[in-house]
């Protein structure tokens, strides 16, 4: 059975006696905790949506690229999309139970947050309510500051110091010292170290669009000091 029918599934056997902010709580073990992770997103992106008030083209295009729906599956994003969306729960919520049901998952809960921050960047305005939103959400994941703003700087607006806070360096540091840090983190975020980490599918094609802005950090990095390899 394929993880969008499962989550059909789920749904239509819980939803008729819970809320869907309390279904998170019985998907708290393996293999129910991938389940979770996927209406989790789902059910985020869609209480991020309403932050704002505008679900955009593209905000359903980026969706859609962190997650492979196969023809004929989209029914059920779209039932955890709109009763997340009409869930009278707050997102406050959902973000607690999310976080009791990944607790020993800290690396599934910050990619919950990159998955968020990658969605709402996806019409290239991060509007001030949706940062609000995610301030709120990793607050309640437990997920550092200095974390957050790493994670942000992958995807909110550039500024010139943000190839350096990507590869969580200083612009006065020796380049010898960021080449180091830029080779460590290539390796810490390819694919195969995500699958090792058995994350799902979704955060490896996240870890892919990390690792290709690590990449583009350094060649910045590497071009403001005319340094040739």
């Amino acid at each position: 059975m394929s993880i969008w029918k499962r989550v059909g599934e789920v749904i239509r056997v819980l939803v008729s006696s819970n809320s869907l902010s309390d279904i998170f709580q019985n998907l708290s073990t393996a293999p129910e905790k991938k389940i979770g992770f996927t209406i989790a997103v789902i059910a985020l992106s869609a209480k991020m949506a309403k932050a704002d008030g505008i679900v955009t083209r593209e905000e359903v295009d980026a969706f859609k690229q962190i997650f492979e729906i196969p023809k004929g599956q989209e029914r059920h994003v779209s039932q955890v999309y709109n009763l997340a969306r009409k869930d009278v729960a707050g997102y406050e919520i959902y973000a607690k139970q999310i976080s009791k049901m990944l607790f020993k998952k800290k690396a599934l809960l910050e990619n919950l947050i990159e998955g968020l921050l990658f969605i709402s960047m996806s019409d290239g305005t991060y509007h001030p309510m949706e940062d609000k939103f995610i301030n709120n959400v990793a607050f309640i994941f437990t997920i550092s500051k200095d974390r957050l703003d790493s994670l942000k700087s992958l995807y909110t607006q550039e500024t010139k110091d943000t190839p350096y806070r990507i590869l969580k360096v200083s612009p006065n540091d020796e380049i010898d010292v960021i080449r180091r840090q830029w080779k460590k983190l290539v390796i810490e975020n390819h694919p195969d170290k995500v699958i090792a980490k058995g994350l799902p599918r979704e955060a490896v094609k996240l870890a892919n669009a990390r690792l290709s802005k690590i990449n583009l950090a350094w060649e910045k990095i590497k071009n403001n000091v005319g340094l040739e390899e």
